[in-house]
């Protein structure tokens, strides 16, 4: 007779119940030993007793098998087993609190998680020696491709292995530009006593295209990168990752191009092999279990798709929070759509929690964390807090979108987790499409609003003529302007109609005038008179 079976508590959870019943049924047989069993099933002793420890639930093939072997009708066991896996791949695992994911979802991987970055070995050698060659280097490659996560949990940690090996640290300073890069890092590339040797990391380097909207600024932060000296009077080292649909707005700066010419590297799609390696390494690292089909499944959704790593993060993710046991099962995949359905799984559930006053805030909160593009592709725009929470109610639906992952909070600032959420998820894209032209009219609205404060509310800088109509039209109501802005966006938008008062019925005058009857009549008089003052002028000197 083989060993006892350890104790199974049938009220620990339904696996627990499910693995109690095929015991039971074992029970109900003779106990016959599993040595017997799997001469009668066709599967081995171990992988039938594995079926009823009650650990994770076993898969349908081994449990049919199970079933026979012990006499029992398979058309019965069955439904129960499909209907257990549906609300196993429906409901989140419960996470406990002191196992971190072995997978980063939306979020890129950061400087301490190279210990989880797997795929990217030889493209992190490659960056390293040409880091180390040259000292500016650009990182370039599509949306979704991993710069972000190469940079931070790939070539960061191997500058500070190989500066811990050589004896020579450098320091390493890393940024991403935002709206105002020169003021906001013009820190970064002043020398700092101490730091003979520094690397400055600039993340999203097309912000400064897609954010900075002030041409004299992004040109002087350009040039602080190209020309910053460290401490002892080396040339400041400098890496940059920019998207690859916006490397063609370098060209705009001749020195820039000069140094990308030098060095710049190209991330393109990883091979099968190394898409491998990013599903299982982080799991076997995490004592998780991937099945062989999912991994064939993935590899089949993910290989040559552009842009998908963070969709398969993001899937990934998802099926450890639905884990059965410690195994990642292709039955839950199937059950949160796979790579390209997973965001919107993720997102929908959020949004089937929100009442419809909450969706709307939801749509306002994320729609002001996109910048459409103007012939280019849709970008995230960061965002202050203040600018998107101004009720107990928004604040609530925040949080709710930052459980989820969608957003991420730093500080004080918010942003989209990634770009993939504009295009993977149906719902967000259908509304960017929506209220693309208004949404344009927005971003002006506020960078004026924010332009107008910091000149001292000069009015000046207040809206005149068209882009005071189109303004008004789109955020004026009968009840005042749309609380969809901001305090300091009604505020401006209010000042500008008041200042445009004074202006628009002298404008209004002169149209009618232009447009009368007499506008012929003015123009020959106005002619004979400067007819007449050049004779006159041309003869002043002879009587």
């Amino acid at each position: 007779m083989g060993r006892s079976e350890k104790p199974l508590d049938p009220e620990a959870g339904p696996v627990q119940r499910f693995a109690h019943g095929l015991r039971e049924l074992r029970r109900a047989s003779g106990s016959p030993p599993y040595r017997e069993m799997a001469r009668r099933a066709g599967y081995s002793a171990p992988t039938l007793s594995s079926a009823a420890t009650g650990d994770r639930l076993p898969s349908l093939p081994v449990t049919l098998a199970y079933v026979e072997a012990c006499g029992g009708r398979p058309e019965d066991w069955e439904p129960r087993w499909r209907a257990l896996a549906e609300e196993l791949s429906a409901r989140p695992a419960a996470q406990d609190a002191e196992e971190p994911a072995p997978y980063r979802g939306l979020a890129r991987f950061d400087t301490e998680d190279g210990d989880l970055f797997f795929g990217r070995d030889e493209l992190v050698e490659d960056l390293v020696g040409r880091v180390r060659e040259h000292r500016f280097v650009a990182l370039a490659g599509a949306s979704g491709s991993g710069k972000s996560s190469l940079l931070r949990a790939g070539l960061v940690p191997a500058l500070r292995n190989l500066g811990e090996r050589d004896g020579r640290p450098a320091a390493i300073r890393i940024c991403t530009p935002g709206q105002a890069p020169l003021r906001t890092h013009g820190a970064l590339l002043e020398p700092v006593a101490g730091e003979a040797d520094t690397v400055l990391v600039v993340d999203q380097f097309e912000e400064v295209f897609t954010l900075c909207q002030d041409p004299v600024q992004r040109g002087e932060f350009i040039d602080g990168l190209l020309t910053s000296r460290t401490a002892t009077g080396s040339l400041l080292r400098v890496v940059i990752a920019v998207r690859a649909d916006f490397y063609g707005r370098c060209a705009d700066h001749h020195d820039l191009v000069q140094a990308l010419n030098a060095a710049t590297l190209l991330v393109g799609p990883m091979s099968p092999e190394q898409i491998r390696e990013a599903i299982v390494k982080p799991a076997t690292a995490g004592r998780l279990v991937v099945e062989r089909t999912l991994t064939a499944r993935i590899l089949s959704d993910v290989a040559q798709e552009p842009g998908a790593l963070p969709l398969m993060s993001h899937a990934l993710l998802e099926l450890w929070r639905r884990r059965r046991g410690r195994t990642l099962t292709l039955a839950a995949y199937e059950a949160i759509g796979g790579v390209q359905g997973a965001v919107a799984h993720t997102a929908e559930e959020v949004f089937t929690g929100f009442t419809a006053a909450r969706t709307d805030l939801a749509r306002a909160l994320l729609l002001r964390l996109i910048t459409p593009g103007e012939e280019a592709p849709d970008t995230r725009r960061p965002a202050d807090r203040a600018e998107l929470v101004r009720s107990e109610a928004a604040e609530e639906v925040l949080e709710a979108l930052v459980r989820a992952r969608l957003v991420t909070v730093d500080g004080t600032g918010v942003d989209l987790t990634h770009e993939a959420l504009i295009t993977a998820w149906p719902r967000l894209r259908t509304w960017v499409e929506t209220d693309r032209e208004r949404l344009r009219l927005q971003r002006r609205l506020t960078e004026s609003a924010k332009e107008w404060e910091q000149l001292a509310r000069d009015p000046g800088a207040l809206y005149r003529g068209a882009r005071l109509l189109a303004a008004r039209d789109a955020f004026m109501g009968a009840d005042g302007p749309s609380p969809e802005l901001t305090p300091l966006e009604r505020e401006f938008l209010t000042a500008s109609i008041r200042s445009g008062r004074f202006v628009q019925p002298a404008l209004v005058l002169v149209r009618r005038f232009v447009r009368s009857r007499w506008w012929p009549a003015f123009q020959l008089a106005l002619l004979c008179a400067v007819v007449l003052w050049t004779v006159w002028f041309l003869n002043r000197d002879h009587p």
